[in-house]
C-alpha cells in the first residue's frame, strides 16, 4: 500500500510502500527534544529505495547525542519536518510521523533515549524500550 505525507505548505510531498516500514519509534533524546518543539520525535524507519520526493528538502546536519551524523530535512518555505537520514545508516530513512496525511496505521514498536525523557513527555513503558541507541 502507498503512504503519503507533505509539508504544511504543500511544497514538498512524498510517498512510499508500506511494505518498506522497518520500524516506528518514539526518540526521546534532547536533540529529537530539540528539532520537533516536543518531548519526542516519532519516527517510521523506512527503506529508502521506495521513497519518492516531490520539491526540494533542505537538510541541517548535526551530530547527534550518540556521536553519529543526523541530516533533518525540512520544508525550506513552511519549516515542517519530514525525514531524516543518519551518516552510516545507508538505504534507511526515517520519516517524520507527523507529516503523514494519515498516520493512524503507524504502531509504535519501542523508544530510545529513555534516560533523556521529560516527565511531562513520559516513555510508554509496556513497548520495547533502551536507555539510549541499541549497540
Amino acid at each position: 500500500m502507498k503512504r503519503e505525507g507533505r509539508c504544511m505548505c504543500g511544497d514538498i510531498s512524498y510517498s512510499f510502500n508500506s511494505g518498506s516500514v522497518i520500524s516506528a519509534s518514539h526518540c526521546h533524546c534532547k536533540d529529537c527534544q530539540k528539532s520537533t518543539g516536543s518531548g519526542k520525535a516519532t519516527i517510521i524507519m523506512i527503506q529508502e529505495d521506495t521513497l519518492e520526493i516531490k520539491g526540494e528538502i533542505k537538510y541541517f546536519t548535526v551530530t547527534g547525542t550518540d556521536g553519529a551524523e543526523v541530516s533533518r530535512g525540512f520544508c525550506e518555505n513552511c519549516g515542517s519536518p519530514l525525514i531524516s537520514k543518519i551518516k552510516g545508516m545507508d538505504g534507511i530513512k526515517l520519516i517524520k510521523a507527523g507529516s503523514l496525511n494519515d498516520s493512524s496505521w503507524v504502531a509504535i514498536d519501542s523508544n530510545f533515549w529513555s534516560d533523556s525523557s521529560e516527565n511531562w513527555s513520559p516513555v510508554d513503558y509496556s513497548i520495547h524500550t533502551f536507555e539510549k541507541n541499541p549497540s
